[in-house]
């Protein structure tokens, strides 16, 4: 059973769910991204549980939470960091499965290495001390990482 407190947020979040998606996605220019910052917005609604004056106060704080969201998605080091991969990486055309499933593949140690400079936004001076290399060991596993990565992806997208 649940009790009126739970009833309310449900309701709350069904009546603002639509604008809330279509905001996100008119930002973020695709589903996997925009399904991020819905789930970011609602999540940040449960926690803060913030009460609200009236309806138009409710659907503002949707919306700058959403536009907020939005723009520190935009700005993560995922897509930051997206740069510095080859040039020619950014022509294969993958989903995030194939990336996955690519990323799988590599051995644990260009493993680790992407994941934390991509994904835990270590900087290579931190990853050298975390393996006891040295920078230049690290900066040189990081681009034997992404030429492999890019050598499991153009093998499968010809498959």
């Amino acid at each position: 059973m649940m009790d009126h407190g739970q009833q309310k947020i449900i309701e709350t979040i069904k009546k603002n769910s639509d604008m809330v998606y279509r905001l996100a996605f008119s930002q973020m220019k695709n589903k996997a991204d925009a399904d991020d910052v819905y789930q970011e917005v609602f999540l940040r609604f449960v926690n803060k549980k913030p009460s609200f004056c009236n309806e138009n106060h409710e659907k503002a704080w949707f919306i700058r939470v959403t536009l907020n969201c939005a723009k520190t998605n935009l700005k993560s080091f995922w897509r930051t960091k997206t740069a510095e991969l080859d040039e020619n990486l950014e022509d294969i055309s993958v989903e995030k499965e194939d990336l996955s499933f690519a990323l799988k593949k590599l051995s644990k140690k260009y493993n680790a290495v992407l994941y934390l400079f991509y994904f835990e936004d270590m900087p290579v001076s931190e990853i050298a001390k975390v393996f006891d290399l040295s920078e230049s060991n690290v900066r040189m596993l990081l681009t034997r990482a992404r030429r492999k990565l890019k050598e499991i992806l153009e093998k499968e997208q010809y498959r």
